[in-house]
């Protein structure tokens, strides 16, 4: 579903949100001696704002253990939670582009350098040929012409094998493109696109005249996520947002896009989708999640009742993204206020 994409991040804060990140941002910046530059902003930006869930954990680890933000670190915290790693895949591929295209035009100017000469040799021997009368001297000269023809001919031969090699090696730097595009835009974990993917898609539709067709919004988090962290360590917990992630990607459809949005936050885009459908979808997966028997695969020992509250939002004339979210996210949190495990229509609300 994701078009047009880009590799820098996006954000659709209204001004005071912005702002208040900022007053947050800059003492933080202070107290840890990180210079005010562009990169380093947006890292604290994200931090400060919570969305980005992976970075906080980071930076708090870097903290409580004393480590210093240098210039080093914050590269690699901008690359890896704000940019991803695969900025690095997109230099390499930039820079494998450019030596290719060196290397061809090198090709193709050795090509046309021998063409000259050949033509100015082939106009000199046609003028020696039309006056020639010895036969001896007239063999000469076409023997002159044979092997400047056969190492024209070498030329053009390696141009075109030349050439044979640049497509095919644009076509592997093409697949290579597209594999960092998918990972800028997917996450690591579970394999669903990630917030920066779920921010461009939600830009497109605002751009396109949402109104005109019935759009949903479902915004998922497991519950009591900390706990089963806590009991039975991060490894399993990865393994019940990756199995909840699949439950997802079973019941939606074609058309809508599922997203990891947090830390076990998730959410389903969905276009072309009426509440009653959406609301169907949602209870479908809450049903499934709470019925499935998960266990530890080493031990067998069950997990317990894994369960996820479900906030649902329908788009109005009048939105914009953030009442659009902002509905879906009040919604979900009714869900966890009434007793966790239940979908909350945002009509609910009062």
């Amino acid at each position: 579903m994701v078009q047009n994409s880009t590799f820098l991040p996006t954000y659709n804060e209204p001004p005071p949100t912005a702002a208040e990140y900022l007053r947050q941002a800059l003492p933080l910046m202070s107290a840890n001696n990180i210079p005010t530059d562009p990169i380093n902003y947006t890292i604290w930006y994200e931090y400060v704002s919570g969305k980005n869930v992976q970075l906080k954990q980071a930076v708090d680890e870097i903290i409580s253990s004393g480590g210093q933000f240098d210039s080093n670190i914050n590269q690699q915290l901008y690359k890896k939670y704000v940019c991803d790693d695969s900025i690095e895949s997109i230099e390499h591929i930039r820079n494998n582009l450019l030596n290719l295209i060196g290397s061809t035009m090198d090709t193709v100017e050795l090509t046309n350098k021998k063409a000259t000469v050949a033509e100015e040799s082939f106009s000199s021997k046609t003028e020696n040929l039309e006056s020639a009368v010895d036969v001896n001297d007239i063999k000469s000269i076409l023997n002159d012409i044979i092997l400047e023809t056969r190492e024209l001919a070498s030329t053009s031969t390696l141009l075109k094998r030349k050439l044979h090699e640049t497509n095919q090696e644009v076509n592997s730097l093409k697949n290579e493109l597209e594999k960092a595009r998918d990972s800028a835009l997917k996450d690591g974990l579970t394999g669903l696109f990630n917030r920066r993917a779920f921010d461009i898609e939600m830009d497109k539709i605002f751009n396109n005249n949402p109104s005109e067709s019935q759009i949903s919004l479902l915004m998922f988090d497991l519950d009591n996520f900390k706990a089963v962290n806590d009991k039975f360590g991060h490894l399993v917990g990865d393994k019940v947002l990756k199995f909840t992630a699949s439950l997802l990607e079973k019941y939606a459809a074609p058309e809508h896009m599922v997203a990891r949005i947090g830390g076990e936050e998730l959410a389903i885009l969905m276009p072309d989708t009426s509440r009653q459908n959406a609301l169907f979808i949602a209870e479908k997966i809450r049903d499934k999640l709470s019925r499935s028997k998960l266990q530890k695969k080493e031990t067998n020992e069950t997990l317990g009742k894994i369960t996820v509250s479900v906030g649902i939002s329908q788009l109005r004339t009048d939105d914009d993204i953030n009442s659009f979210v902002d509905r879906a996210d009040k919604a979900l949190y009714r869900a966890k206020e009434n007793g966790r495990n239940q979908v909350i229509d945002e009509t609910l609300l009062g």
